[in-house]
């Protein structure tokens, strides 16, 4: 992939994450995959690391419209570096194709979630919590 291909896939990509919150990486992945040839366990770990600035920048953009919840946040946050760890053990352990299929069954159930939802009709705002936003 040329240098304003990867960059395009960056652009679009933070796109997507500040969008619809997924960090990228469920654009990044696929595209590193198919489009650069990349295999998944690099693909997946290169994600991993361009995630960092998309979500640093769409964490700073969410705050100032106040949607961060502070508390789960950083609850999910101090304790996913554990399930990373045994990730990547996995994930450097485990057959190339069983990634694949992983990870295109995750997209799968996760696109069949949200459309689920979807068509389930508009959600109802959660009620202030006391105190304000954590």
């Amino acid at each position: 992939m040329s240098d304003l291909a990867t960059a395009l896939l960056g652009l679009l990509g933070g796109m997507v994450g500040g969008l619809l919150g997924v960090g990228g990486g469920i654009l990044f992945v696929p595209a590193l995959t198919i489009f650069q040839d990349k295999p998944q366990v690099e693909a997946e770990a290169t994600s991993l690391l361009a995630i960092i600035p998309v979500a640093l920048a769409a964490v700073w953009r969410q705050h100032g419209y106040g949607n961060i919840r502070l508390r789960e946040g950083l609850l999910i946050g101090a304790l996913s570096p554990l399930g990373v760890a045994v990730g990547v053990v996995v994930a450097n352990e485990v057959p190339e194709r069983a990634l694949k299929l992983g990870f295109a069954a995750l997209l799968v159930v996760t696109a069949v979630q949200l459309l689920r939802r979807s068509l389930a009709g508009p959600e109802e705002k959660e009620a202030p919590r006391a105190g304000g936003s954590s």
